[in-house]
């Protein structure tokens, strides 16, 4: 039995490439079931569209709130019948209205070793901090902004020769390492919440 799950994704989806590519795989223990895109330009929802997969432009500014938005994306992953949303890259902050009512968890990927330099820009922040490392960390979603219980992190040198596209070249090639194998690890239940600790194992 597979897991489904549901990408939510604002732009290139090289993530949500990655997270695809893993589900193919022969060992797999998870499908994705949906693509679901806050932006028409998105070229995920075309990397979902070649792959046979459903996918939907949401569009915010139809609605007349953020609780209307989200209670259309919690009926949307309902009805796909998924089990988990995975954000890769979506550049909104889901409320409480969404997670409230989806009651399952969310996934989220950041390109910092948070709690340090939640937001937007994390690359920019790390160099204009002077850290000699940073990384990129997959936590479950909370109500805050990058402040969900951290599942796991990888670590990335700061060169004082990088920029911010230098750095961030770095820490996508382990965010396309790292968020594909939680997904796995996930769906066959060896993740497991215990607070603000989360316990993977092997």
């Amino acid at each position: 039995m597979k897991i489904n799950v549901a990408v939510f994704a604002s732009g290139r989806g090289t993530n949500f490439q990655a997270i695809l590519q893993r589900s193919m795989e022969s060992d797999a223990k998870y499908k994705i079931r949906m693509l679901v895109s806050d932006r028409k330009e998105a070229t995920a929802l075309q990397i979902a569209a070649n792959a046979g997969i459903e996918n939907h432009f949401v569009d915010p500014k139809t609605f007349s709130g953020k609780k209307e938005y989200e209670e259309h994306l919690v009926e949307l992953v309902r009805q796909s019948g998924c089990d988990l949303v995975c954000l890769a890259g979506y550049m909104r902050i889901l409320g409480k209205t969404f997670l409230q009512g989806w009651q399952k968890d969310v996934m989220n990927i950041h390109p910092s070793l948070l709690p340090s330099f939640k937001g937007l820009e994390a690359q920019q922040q790390a160099l204009e901090y002077g850290v000699k490392y940073t990384g990129c960390t997959v936590h479950f979603v909370d109500e805050g902004m990058d402040t969900g219980a951290v599942i796991d992190q990888r670590v990335v040198p700061v060169f004082h020769t990088d920029d911010e596209s230098s750095l961030s070249e770095r820490i996508i090639i382990e965010e396309h390492q790292l968020y594909p194998e939680l997904v796995q690890l996930y769906a066959r239940g060896k993740i497991r919440k215990n607070g603000r600790w989360v316990i993977i194992r092997e």
